[in-house]
């Protein structure tokens, strides 16, 4: 009889276990996340009820793709413009939210003894509210369409965005060891760049080829064509320096921006099940209860951060961004718990080796805690408002009842930032990365078969060439802004000359960008010549900017991009 492989028989423990403790989990009303995490706990190494896992590597391994497919499946649930409908009350509360929790976590952290990448580490850690766990609450009591339950959804959009970048942030410290501030503004400048690269291209580019072969695409063919692509994208992320659960979300969101969408959510859900229940049994199974006996003080301090830090904080994040108290409290009461993140970020920690394994059963001890309490919170909060409302002076009611954000003059100048500075970012990165890359394989190919000056013209020709249609979308006169630029004048009318001074810099502005790119090509072929070089870069803008044909492609381009974008919209509207 051949040998049967360890792993065959650690996952048919697993899913048994599993399987098992979440149907009981049901019966009694938790959630299933509880449930992975206690049968994890009863396979694990460090309780001998049942038989134990054999191979833990492997199941560390699967754990890991289980970290990739949940990461794919948040993409996929997230739209840009979902985001944008959200907008600034969510931001307030989770910028709020988050950074008095990742600073309190620190504060702790220190306090115990930890050192200053466990503090962190710890800060990340409960500064994350439960997705999961929030949602699944929210659907047993029937408060989904609630004014405060939309505000929450806003908040964990945002704070899961917020996670990913917090996730490369903290993998460059833990590697560098330091918190050198223009090392991290490096990090944070080279991940916009690209997430821009990856979001456009991606939204110009795989809607497109999705709907030409879409007659091909059966459900097995669609499902292997995704996680393809998925995993595609976690190897390119990888080789640029960031990690796998972030490609996997950029390319999650990037399939959700196509008419594709709600099939490609529907068939990865299996996936996402079977090797998130992986994951959250792994997390059970390094709960080891020498070390929350040991830990016990850390894991009550915690909590307690965790319940009043999270509730006093969300509910001012929340008020702050122009709620009722009432909103607020309930707000601040339903985001009172961590969740699968913070095991995320834990995991993340121990296996780049700068915190203690023992953090790990701490850090779940008070999930599952606050995950019990959750239900009750959200359903006293309420409550909590009736006695707050009594407790506060009937001025500060009366105040905080009538609230009104004042947006005089700020819509305006948002929308200037929509229709000019959005659209100059998106069309320089992706002129920047056309640079990078003909100075990877372009240059060098052609310069070394053609070694003359003229080999350095044809060189830096063709690249220019390329960032063209780009550099047209820089540089055109939109017709938002001149109608911004009249409207400015006409309402301030007593002093016109300021206002042209004011407003010069947003006409010039994207010239001076577009001439700024072609002298980035051009200066490391002849830089002797700078003067004439600077004559040459102002000459071709002017070129590009009253050809037609550049203004034929850019709007091509973005017709393409805005299309692909309002069909998914359309799509899931149906």
């Amino acid at each position: 009889m051949t040998h049967l492989p360890n792993l065959v028989y650690d996952l048919a423990l697993i899913l048994i276990t599993a399987g098992v403790v979440t149907i009981l989990f049901k019966w009694l009303k938790q959630p299933v996340v509880l449930g992975y995490i206690v049968a994890g706990f009863l396979v694990g190494p460090h309780i001998h009820l049942l038989p134990s896992v054999i191979d833990g590597e492997s199941i560390a391994t699967w754990s890991e793709i289980g970290i990739i497919f949940l990461l794919f499946a948040l993409g996929l649930e997230f739209r840009y413009k979902k985001l944008l409908e959200v907008g600034k009350p969510a931001l307030i509360a989770a910028v709020i939210n988050m950074g008095a929790m990742i600073g309190i976590g620190y504060a702790v952290g220190r306090l115990f003894g930890w050192s200053n990448m466990e503090g962190l580490f710890l800060g990340g850690m409960v500064s994350m509210a439960s997705t999961t766990i929030i949602i699944k609450a929210f659907n047993d009591m029937n408060v989904q369409k609630h004014r405060f339950a939309n505000i929450v959804f806003g908040i964990l959009i945002m704070e899961d965005i917020a996670a990913i970048l917090m996730m490369v942030l903290f993998s460059t410290i833990a590697v560098s060891q330091t918190f050198e501030g223009m090392q991290l503004l490096g990090s944070l400048s080279k991940l916009i760049f690209f997430i821009i690269i990856w979001f456009v291209t991606g939204i110009f580019v795989i809607p497109t080829v999705l709907k030409k072969i879409k007659s091909y695409l059966n459900d097995e063919t669609l499902m292997i064509v995704s996680v393809g692509l998925c995993l595609g994208m976690v190897l390119f992320a990888h080789s640029v320096g960031f990690s796998a659960a972030l490609g996997a979300f950029i390319m999650g969101s990037v399939l959700a921006e196509t008419t594709e969408a709600k099939r490609i959510e529907h068939l990865a859900l299996p996936l996402k099940n079977l090797f998130g229940a992986v994951f959250f049994v792994s997390v059970g199974m390094m709960i080891a209860p020498s070390q929350i006996a040991e830990h016990i003080l850390p894991i009550v301090v915690l909590t307690t951060v965790v319940l009043l830090g999270r509730i006093l904080f969300a509910t001012a994040g929340v008020l702050a961004s122009g709620e009722s108290l009432k909103v607020s409290v309930q707000a601040g009461f339903s985001l009172a718990q961590i969740g699968e993140f913070s095991f995320i970020i834990a995991a993340l920690g121990i296996q780049l080796g700068v915190i203690g394994e023992f953090i790990y059963p701490v850090i779940v001890a008070v999930s599952v805690i606050t995950t019990f309490t959750t239900p009750y919170g959200i359903r006293y909060s309420e409550k909590v408002y009736d006695k707050v409302e009594k407790l506060l002076p009937a001025k500060w009611n009366r105040l905080l009842a009538n609230r009104t954000e004042s947006t005089t003059g700020s819509t305006d100048w948002s929308l200037l930032f929509k229709n000019l500075l959005m659209p100059v970012l998106i069309y320089f990165v992706l002129s920047v990365a056309i640079v990078i890359l003909s100075k990877m394989y372009l240059v060098p190919f052609i310069t070394s078969r053609i070694p003359t000056i003229w080999g350095a013209v044809l060189s830096a020709a063709m690249t220019i060439s390329s960032m063209a249609p780009f550099l047209y979308g820089i540089i055109k006169v939109r017709p938002e802004v001149i109608s911004f630029i009249f409207t400015y004048f006409k309402e301030h009318p007593s002093n016109k000359s300021r206002s042209r001074w004011k407003l010069f810099p947003l006409v010039i502005f994207p010239k001076i960008v577009c001439v700024a790119l072609i002298l980035l090509v051009l200066m490391p072929l002849f830089p002797e010549a700078k003067i004439i070089l600077i004559l040459v870069s102002v000459f071709v803008s002017i070129f590009i900017a009253v050809n037609p044909k550049y203004e034929f492609q850019s709007q091509r381009m973005e017709t393409a991009f805005l299309n692909n974008l309002n069909e998914a919209d359309a799509e899931g509207k149906e």
